[in-house]
């Protein structure tokens, strides 16, 4: 592919293309999430050249990562490779590495990887690097509490939880106290709160129920908590109602009103709606409650003057556009606008309508309507046969919501292969309540906090940019000088004579 080079007229207004040595105008999309993939996707066939940027290998299917932490699924069958996905796509191309500067000026992208900077060029540029967990300034809970927005997250927390069991039946075998290992926390009650409570409850209670000798994984408790009144806002009251009901019927405790106040390795504290505070000790806890937008949001708006909303969601115009600068689209997580919820759907119906966009200018074609947003519902399992689902004015809840809940999900699965391995997994769990992805180690526990310990993370681990070709010849000089005495004793006849002091 050719890249373009580094010019931009003082004067220039709007999306128009600079220079290439290829006259193809170039788009640069950040982030492989669902912004980012059906973005790139819809470019397909439009005169471009796509660059995508992501810090991970791979496009994740978010809703369904809870899963891969109760072992139902594996990480490659919601994860599949972005190069995989957009092989046979000539006008794509995947580089990885997490953005770290945006230039609105130069029109460039910058992005780094273990210590290697690269700096691409745009004409367009589309902005979906999603969001990240918030812990409403907290961010030290994060320690001892995860929260669950990646792949590295949900195999910790598969860790975690399935080593809790194993911690409990040393214990016990010891005559030690081990309630504290058997209380499982997940702090927030929305979506993804409540579906991780309820795999939790259905693992312990019947997956489990007949793999060990000291304890009985019955017994565990498992806690739902959250500040709000109500399980699962945005479904609406009555809903919410059911889907607290149905917790409660798999032994799930929900805690509502209760804000956490602080967390520790062995617990946490909770503050209730009248001023009392109490601890829960717990080792295994999750993090569900709420997001923020990722920093980039930041960036575009230290440039553009666009303000940031309470989760630094930036203000865009109808059209998606950053203003002051039409040729930037911001999607998803990333943006204030309308209310729109942070979902999926509103990603990629967002990508969709930015991709056509690019392709209409490109052909001088008028622009579209303001972007709007189609909703096509909510849905939240609660466990085997459980779930809710609000679509329109329709509110169900039951199979009949746990069947669409399949059904929905195995559609935007990416890739037959996925789509076939989820559904033969969702058969070995739901059928027979058994779970293919019990494996957890030691390094999926203790490998984030590790990290984090280093100065620089994983590039702390590696040798600086030329670092290693300099020692490489610095070793090189030292055996050609070896080798050359080694020779030159030879050649003296100086071997075996006992040198003169």
């Amino acid at each position: 592919m050719g890249g373009v080079t580094k010019r931009r007229d003082s004067d220039s207004e709007g999306p128009q293309a600079m220079a290439t040595n290829n006259g193809k105008h170039q788009v640069v999309v950040i982030g492989s999430g669902f912004g980012g993939l059906f973005g790139t996707k819809a470019l397909k066939r439009a005169d471009v050249e796509v660059t995508m940027v992501a810090k991970t290998t791979h496009h994740l299917f978010q809703p369904l990562l809870y899963q891969v932490a109760t072992g139902i699924l594996s990480q490659g069958e919601i994860a599949p490779p972005t190069r995989e996905v957009l092989a046979k796509q000539k006008n794509a191309q995947v580089l990885l590495g997490t953005v770290t500067d945006i230039d609105l000026e130069a029109r460039t992208v910058t992005h780094h990887v273990l210590g290697r900077e690269t700096v691409s060029h745009y004409d367009s540029l589309i902005v979906a690097a999603g969001a990240s967990q918030s812990y409403f300034g907290n961010d030290h809970f994060a320690e001892f509490a995860p929260g669950m927005k990646s792949i590295d997250d949900a195999l910790e927390l598969r860790g975690r939880i399935f080593g809790a069991f194993e911690m409990a039946e040393n214990a016990a075998r010891r005559g030690e106290p081990y309630d504290h290992l058997l209380t499982f926390v997940v702090v927030g009650a929305g979506p993804t709160g409540v579906e991780m409570a309820g795999q939790i409850a259905e693992l312990a209670h019947k997956t489990l129920k007949h793999d060990f000798r000291s304890i009985d994984t019955k017994q565990a408790r498992i806690i739902l908590c959250d500040a709000a009144p109500q399980v699962l806002p945005p479904f609406g009251v009555k809903l919410g109602a059911k889907a607290k009901g149905e917790l409660e019927k798999i032994g799930v405790e929900v805690q509502l009103g209760a804000m956490v106040t602080s967390v520790d390795e062995r617990g946490l504290e909770l503050k209730d709606k009248d001023g009392t505070i109490r601890r829960i000790n717990s080792v295994a806890k999750i993090w569900a409650a709420g997001v923020q937008a990722n920093p980039l949001g930041k960036t575009l708006s230290e440039q553009s003057g666009a303000p940031l909303d309470r989760a630094g969601r930036i203000s865009v115009n109808p059209d998606l556009t950053l203003p002051g600068y039409p040729e930037v689209f911001v999607l998803g997580d990333m943006i204030s606008l309308d209310n729109l919820p942070g979902v999926a759907q509103v990603a990629i119906q967002g990508a969709k309508y930015a991709a056509k966009e690019i392709d209409n200018r490109l052909k001088d074609k008028a622009p579209q309507k303001p972007f709007s947003y189609f909703d096509k519902g909510s849905m939240a399992i609660i466990s085997k046969f459980r779930a809710v689902a609000s679509v329109g004015k329709l509110k169900l809840n039951g199979s009949i919501a746990w069947l669409m809940w399949l059904g929905v999900h195995l559609i935007y699965l990416t890739g037959f292969k996925s789509r076939v391995g989820a559904l033969l997994s969702w058969a070995i769990t739901f059928i027979g309540n058994d779970r293919s992805e019990r494996t957890v180690t030691e390094q999926q526990i203790f490998a984030r906090q590790a990290l984090e310990r280093l100065n620089a993370g994983p590039q702390d681990l590696v040798s600086k940019p030329g670092e290693f070709d300099a020692k490489l010849e610095a070793k090189r000089a030292e055996l050609e000088e070896r080798a050359a005495e080694e020779s030159r004793l030879t050649d003296e006849g100086q071997r075996g004579i006992h040198a003169e002091s």
